[in-house]
């Protein structure tokens, strides 16, 4: 299988988030990240844009009624960096969630310049 681009973890945030889910939780993860490295065109169901937040997007996993999301974001055009992740509960994601991926992709800008 050949990847379009790879998908790195930035820190430990995204393994502790992974490691707090169910098996089956993890697998419907694992199985939309390697679409993210594999698909040219990644479909909007997998992965987002979130608007007005300078390069920010969520990976969207949805097992059954409920709903993850992953943010994440792209640097030297092919990298995936996974940052946070939380349950979805409501409509809207919650305000502190998106708050500590912009901190969190800003902290990653800065020691990677």
């Amino acid at each position: 299988m050949n990847k379009v681009r790879e998908v790195v973890a930035y820190k430990n945030y995204f393994e502790d988030f992974l490691r707090e889910q169910p098996k089956k939780v993890q697998d419907k993860i694992f199985k939309i990240i390697e679409a993210i490295e594999i698909l040219e065109r990644v479909p909007l169901n997998y992965l987002k844009y979130v608007e007005d937040t300078q390069g920010l997007y969520e990976v969207r996993i949805k097992l059954a009624s409920d709903i993850w999301r992953v943010f994440c974001f792209f640097d030297k055009g092919k990298l995936v960096i996974l940052l946070n992740g939380f349950a979805k509960k409501s409509q809207k994601t919650p305000k502190d969630e998106l708050l500590k991926a912009i901190r969190l992709m800003n902290e990653y800008h800065k020691e990677n310049k």
